[in-house]
């Protein structure tokens, strides 16, 4: 049973799937199949109220023709009867000739309005009227008559075929597809008014994302497009003031913070006081250096553009430093991963990952960074061997500055280095996750999507 809802998914998702999705098409689309639906509506409108009354308007018109030829050729003089049936034909396209038993007939269309055309005849004429598309080849609406009823010679009485069917139904479904095409050539250049800047402002937005900033978009065409473009204008414009402003604040944080701690460290190395003392003040103002950058880290905006990055070899390249500094440090690299990503922004994001696990861990252990493929995303881990966390607190470890009851958890809590590698996923389509390591230690994995090496290698 549950396979039926699956399949009637599948098959609503693959008809969606051929449906345009820019609105452009969609309304044209959907003007199409309305115009389609009316022209089709109105088409059997008028076939349903007008084909009776034209049957009986036609049958009377065949009806009147058969009497006057039957009495024309009745009260005609023999020897003129043949004259009265060229004149008949050169003059009203009405041929006459006599029924034989091995006549070629071919029979009429087998239409709704050919029977209604048909038993109306006969409803007049009598029910031995018989009628055909075709006499001894010749085309048009044949029917037969009788001179007189009792009269045993039959006759064959012909019409033109445009006197009976209509003779410009091309014609009008034309004059209807011309209609139709104005219509939908209306629609487009309403919608392409619309869809043309709503596709300006949606680029623009991009820009905006990838911390640059765009011309000011134009203001023009309809009211609503220009009120929405002169939002995003403002909006732009206010970005850029604010990340101006930004800049400057943590250029200042930067600067007036880290002088002052410099020469505070210069100052307790140079006291004289006892060299345990000096080095529980100068881990003290080192710590309080790594927060100050990880708040400039964290304010900090991205203005570089995401780029393809061969990840084995920036992962190597930051963690050199760690080794030449005594980390010990086990690479298990995939040289052919790739992902697209901004390079300074993924570069921090690792070493806040290598100093978490070295600050809870400590210098003697051993740091693992591994990278792995997941599908068609690459995971990027570090496992170190300092304690665990509880389960239940996992997730608060992406907080910033949040502190555990126990485990990893220290009189600064866990600081910002988590929370700008939670924000660096995010902002990459990524994940970025916290477990236990089943031997002990905890496994930080950040997820990003990855890139084919064909499309490196192109590119």
């Amino acid at each position: 049973m549950p396979a039926a809802p699956d399949a009637a998914a599948q098959s609503a998702s693959g008809l969606s799937a051929l449906l345009p999705r820019s609105l452009l098409w969609q309304t044209v689309a959907l003007l199409a199949l309305m115009l389609v639906l009316a022209f089709a509506a109105w088409s059997q409108i008028v076939r349903h109220f007008e084909q009776e009354p034209r049957a009986r308007d036609l049958a009377q018109m065949v009806v009147s023709v058969v009497n006057l030829t039957r009495t024309a050729l009745v009260n005609a003089d023999s020897a003129r009867r043949l004259e009265l049936l060229i004149d008949l034909t050169a003059l009203e396209g009405i041929r006459v000739y006599p029924a034989e038993d091995d006549d070629t007939l071919t029979p009429l269309p087998e239409t709704r309005a050919i029977a209604l055309l048909t038993n109306e005849i006969r409803r007049q004429l009598g029910p031995a009227t018989r009628f055909a598309g075709s006499w001894e080849g010749l085309n048009g609406f044949w029917l037969s008559f009788r001179l007189d009823p009792l009269d045993p010679d039959e006759y064959w009485v012909m019409l033109p075929r445009e006197r009976i069917q209509r003779p410009r139904a091309l014609e009008w479904l034309g004059w209807g597809g011309v209609i139709m095409g104005f219509a939908l050539l209306g629609a487009y250049l309403i919608v392409f008014r619309i869809g043309r800047p709503l596709r300006r402002i949606a680029q623009a937005a991009r820009i905006v994302g990838q911390g640059r900033y765009p011309p000011p978009l134009d203001a023009g065409g309809p009211g609503e497009i220009a009120e929405v473009a002169d939002a995003f204008n403002q909006m732009a414009g206010d970005l850029a003031r604010l990340e101006s402003d930004r800049a400057i604040i943590l250029a200042g944080v930067s600067h007036d913070l880290r002088t002052p701690l410099a020469r505070l460290r210069l100052g307790v190395e140079m006291s004289g006081a006892p060299n345990d003392d000096v080095r529980a003040m100068v881990s003290d103002i080192e710590e309080m250096d790594r927060v100050i950058g990880q708040f400039v880290d964290y304010g900090r905006s991205e203005p570089q553009s995401p780029e393809l990055i061969k990840l084995a070899q920036l992962v190597a390249d930051v963690a050199e430093p760690y080794g030449l500094r005594g980390l010990n440090l086990r690479l298990e690299l995939d040289d052919t991963a790739i992902i697209r990503a901004r390079p300074v922004a993924l570069r921090r994001a690792l070493r806040n990952l290598i100093d978490n696990a070295e600050r809870y861990g400590g210098t003697a252990q051993t740091i693992t960074l591994r990278t792995t493929a997941l599908g068609d995303r690459w995971q990027i881990a570090v496992i170190d061997q300092g304690p665990g966390v509880p389960e239940a607190a996992i997730e608060q470890l992406k907080r910033p500055f949040v502190r555990l009851d126990e485990a990893r958890s220290n009189p600064q809590g866990a600081g910002l280095g988590l929370a700008i590698v939670d924000r660096f996923a995010k902002a990459h389509d990524g994940r970025f996750d916290l477990a236990n390591h089943p031997d002990g230690g905890l496994i930080a994995t950040l997820t990003l999507p990855g890139i084919h090496a064909a499309v490196m290698s192109s590119g």
